[in-house]
């Protein structure tokens, strides 16, 4: 196919070989499959903000790092340069996560290189050599269901041991590859130590692995590992190997009813959300 223009300077620096086909368009980016060096591999090139769907909430943002202190007021103050390090600095995100949780044993792709917006990684195939499916798209079993969400639960507490919370884990960003489920589409993801929003969004992505794998093998709608890892996580008390059971002894102190009202809110507005990213992301023929 012809190359669109965002991936022409990563073919004149000798990065990408050919450009075979678009795999897909998403809320924040398109995916092409690219060669290079004689590996195929796959290539995101991210949207600019105006045309992204998911936005970069300041819950996402908050307490992440800028190179220097210019930029730092330039971000607060809005300008067109602290805009565009905004945009950068959301991009470079994704790419230090992959890099720090592959590193950890993570299951994400493998990044290979980031040039001018575009993030060049492993591409996750299915048994077939094909382009991996997401999860939303498998139909599976309820032995299949429970052994993968048992997986992807470890994956949640290998990644908040490596410091990082998901933040918009769903069936919509993994993939499943030949060797298992590979969690993918990572900017918005946070510091578990430094974000006041982690456990939340913690527990909103282990109740969207819950109610998704749920379709499937009903008793899992029944189990609260969400708070159980976090309750650990908090008490130090995590580790790769720790038991979970599924089942959490809620405290019998006063109820924060405006605490409450949120989670509401959050879990209409994620709905909301997820409707809208099923609805926005077109494969490509």
């Amino acid at each position: 196919m012809k190359p669109p223009k965002r991936l022409q300077p990563l073919i004149e620096a000798g990065l990408i070989d050919t450009v075979e086909r678009q795999l897909m368009s998403g809320k924040e980016a398109k995916v092409y499959v690219v060669r290079c060096a004689g590996e195929t591999r796959c290539a995101k090139v991210y949207k600019e903000a105006t045309q992204r769907s998911f936005r970069q909430a300041v819950d996402y943002t908050e307490n992440r790092k800028v190179k220097n202190s210019r930029q730092a007021r330039a971000i607060s103050k809005g300008t067109r340069y602290g805009r565009q390090a905004q945009e950068a600095a959301w991009q470079s995100a994704e790419v230090d996560a992959l890099y720090r949780l592959a590193a950890a044993g993570v299951r994400v792709p493998r990044p290979v290189n980031f040039c001018d917006g575009v993030l060049l990684m492993e591409l996750i195939v299915d048994a077939a050599g094909n382009a991996a499916p997401r999860l939303n798209d498998v139909a599976l079993t309820p032995q299949e269901a429970c052994t993968y969400h048992q997986l992807l639960l470890r994956e949640v507490v290998r990644m908040l041991l490596a410091g990082t919370v998901h933040g918009d884990l769903s069936e919509f960003n993994i993939l499943l590859g030949d060797n298992g489920p590979v969690i993918i589409d990572l900017p918005q993801a946070v510091d578990a130590a430094g974000n006041n929003h982690a456990a939340r969004m913690l527990l909103r992505d282990v109740v969207n692995l819950r109610n998704f794998f749920g379709r499937f093998a009903p008793a899992l709608l029944a189990t609260d590992y969400g708070n159980e890892i976090w309750d650990l996580y908090q008490r130090g008390l995590l580790t790769l190997d720790a038991t979970l059971t599924g089942k959490f002894a809620r405290s019998k102190a006063a109820v924060d009813l405006q605490a409450v009202i949120r989670e509401i809110d959050d879990a209409r507005a994620e709905e909301a959300a997820r409707r809208l990213r099923l609805a926005a992301t077109v494969p490509a023929a």
